[in-house]
């Protein structure tokens, strides 16, 4: 049994990391303010501390900095955001043993605590075993894609043939798609399930930090202990980073063909919200990296792909919330349903979870009406159509090719008209292939056309 101490002003959250640490068997201190809790290091020495590096009357580097030069046998974990990760790496200069970024796995603080303590000299061999921790240290923190959609099934059905497969992962899909959420599926369904999932926001810092965060003595693949490793925003990674991956890439492949010190051992999962193809053809990223990089690529679909998938996901999300609330699940009208269907989502899950969060912050009883939602996503806009059929109206949202193809169909519509129904007369007209014409209707290219 260890003994640790806990500085986090989020009250909530330091009670859940408290019970779960007290469950795996240590004697932990939790406190809501920095200078209780440096009262309480200075008090019972502990051997790991871990701390926000956002407190209101401490700053988390500072206290880094103090274990250091007075408690030197004492451990630091550093708790951050993904937009503090450049000072979390400047922590871990000053001596922290590692860093976590909200949101994170509550089974992941667990094996970084036994990390710490072992690197410490503590035998953890006997700490009572953890059941299996998939909820997420933050609210919004939804662990799973949900939906019946084809995309999404193909995607689960890649996830499970290649997930003892040691391959890099290429994920690819807009902000929001659940890229993540897919990097932890992988990750939970794997052989390394039962190591660290550490992730690296490769936009979120400067060169010099992700050259010491990447390959320095004690790097993130180092510190993942034979689990998996997650690059975010790969494609923002200089052209200095890129080559030294490129090669550390090749020294870790040689080491694990030849045998011998196999050095790191982890599984590389990679993301991007761009083609990481195009960015390779634009001369932004190197082509040797992004073939190795690709080797089993991965595109996640924006939900308005998938809109079938909506409902269910609204779903999830009041369920979810009711549990973190411990308040009944609301249920949600289907009007309001249909505009959540119609609507773009240009933020995808992200936005749809905050727009369910604000519906039942917004609704009276227990049901979501439409009234209930932002307003973009019910206001539409009014599209002048031919004079017969007056308007057609498009959620606000929409995209620039939205309203293109809808103006692109009454337009075929009319010339099918003025050619009495004639597809070939029609296509001619357009200047387009009789199946460019089908596909456009939405019609099988097969059938008939009119003569």
């Amino acid at each position: 049994m260890a003994k640790l101490v806990i500085i986090d002003d989020e009250a909530a959250i330091l009670e859940l990391m408290t019970k779960l640490c007290k469950a795996a068997g240590h004697q932990v201190i939790g406190c809501t303010a920095g200078l209780d809790g440096i009262a309480a290091i200075r008090s019972n020495a502990p051997d790991l501390v871990i701390v926000d590096l956002r407190i209101g009357d401490v700053n988390g580097l500072d206290l880094v900095s103090m274990c250091r030069d007075q408690f030197p046998n004492t451990a630091v974990i550093m708790v951050t955001g993904h937009g503090s990760v450049e000072t979390a790496v400047e922590a871990m200069r000053l001596g922290a043993f590692d860093y976590l970024t909200k949101p994170f796995d509550l089974g992941d603080l667990i094996k970084t605590v036994n990390q710490a303590l072992q690197r410490n000299g503590h035998d953890t061999s006997d700490a009572p075993v953890m059941p299996a921790v998939s909820s997420m240290l933050r609210s919004g923190g939804s662990s799973k894609l949900i939906g019946h959609s084809e995309q999404l099934q193909r995607i689960f059905e890649i996830v499970r043939r290649v997930s003892d497969n040691d391959s890099p992962v290429l994920l690819e899909g807009e902000f929001g798609v659940g890229k993540h959420i897919v990097a932890r599926s992988l990750h939970e369904a794997s052989r390394r399930s039962s190591a660290s999932f550490k992730e690296l926001q490769c936009s979120a810092m400067p060169e010099e930090a992700l050259d010491t965060e990447l390959f320095g003595p004690n790097s993130i693949f180092k510190r993942v202990a034979g689990g998996t490793v997650v690059l975010s925003e790969v494609n923002q990674l200089p052209p200095r980073i890129q080559s030294q991956l490129n090669t550390f890439l090749d020294e870790t492949q040689s080491k694990r063909t030849w045998g011998g010190n196999a050095g790191a051992d982890f599984r590389l999962v990679v993301s991007t919200t761009i083609s990481l193809e195009d960015a390779v053809r634009d001369g932004k990223f190197r082509e040797d990296l992004y073939y190795k990089l690709s080797i089993v690529p991965l595109k996640i679909p924006p939900l308005r792909e998938r809109r079938g998938d909506i409902k269910p996901t609204v779903d999830h999300f009041l369920k979810e919330l009711a549990e973190r609330t411990e308040t009944k699940v609301k249920v949600i009208d289907p009007a309001a349903v249909e505009f959540l269907e119609k609507y773009n989502w240009p933020g995808n899950l992200s936005e749809l979870r905050n727009a369910v969060e604000r519906a039942c912050a917004f609704s009276d009883g227990d049901r979501i009406k439409p009234s209930d939602l932002p307003a973009k996503v019910t206001q539409q806009i009014e599209v002048p159509t031919p004079a017969a059929e007056g308007f057609t109206k498009l959620p606000i949202g929409s995209t620039l090719d939205s309203f293109i193809k809808a103006q692109e169909h009454v337009f075929i519509q009319e010339t099918l008209k003025y050619n009495s129904g004639s597809r070939e007369k029609t296509a001619s007209m357009l200047g387009v292939s009789i199946a460019t014409l089908y596909r456009k209707m939405g019609l099988n290219a097969e059938r008939k056309t009119t003569a």
